[in-house]
């Protein structure tokens, strides 16, 4: 997409609604991502995407399997933005290299409480949330409660808008992620 559509915003030329979320953005990782500059284009979605993904942040989850529902979700949308990101993020949690291959890959997991949620995240997708009895027992048999299946619509949804925007405005892996990509 055209530069000139959803341009590479700076905290001077963003939108002034979105100039706050920006700095913030900026404060918390040291540089101003092109993908959170494009988004700024739509303050409203760049906002919404922030609180989305800080409550999902916030779940009674844990951080390995959060991440193996946002790779899940950057994977099964092709949003290459998103798979450096979080392929860098799953290495500053020490995840096995061959978990974050698998991911990569769409691939079953040798962990199983982890491919519990990678399951459940694909499932709940297919069906449109109306997984079957079998299919929530499964997740739930692996550690997993029922606050924690809706914790992974709450992830759903905050990664549908992340990798969607992010494919449609063509953002960038930063150079800081070219080595995840």
């Amino acid at each position: 997409m055209p530069a000139s559509v959803f341009p590479d915003h700076t905290l001077e030329s963003a939108p002034a609604a979105a100039r706050r979320a920006l700095e913030g953005v900026r404060r918390k990782q040291g540089h101003l991502p092109a993908a959170a500059a494009r988004l700024a284009t739509s303050p409203e979605l760049l906002d919404g995407f922030l609180r989305a993904s800080a409550a999902f942040e916030s779940t009674t989850l844990d951080p390995l399997s959060r991440e193996v529902l946002i790779m899940t979700m950057a994977t099964r949308n092709d949003c290459h933005v998103c798979v450096a990101m979080h392929t860098a993020r799953l290495t500053a949690l020490d995840a096995d290299p061959e978990l974050i291959a698998a991911l990569r890959e769409r691939r079953a997991l040798t962990d199983e409480r982890l491919e519990a949620v990678r399951e459940f995240t694909l499932a709940v997708l297919a069906t449109s949330g109306a997984v079957d009895d079998a299919t929530l027992r499964a997740f739930l048999a692996h550690g997993y409660t029922a606050r924690n299946a809706l914790e992974v619509v709450l992830g759903i949804g905050a990664y549908t808008m992340s990798t969607l925007a992010n494919r449609m405005t063509g953002a960038p892996v930063d150079p800081r992620l070219a080595a995840f990509a």
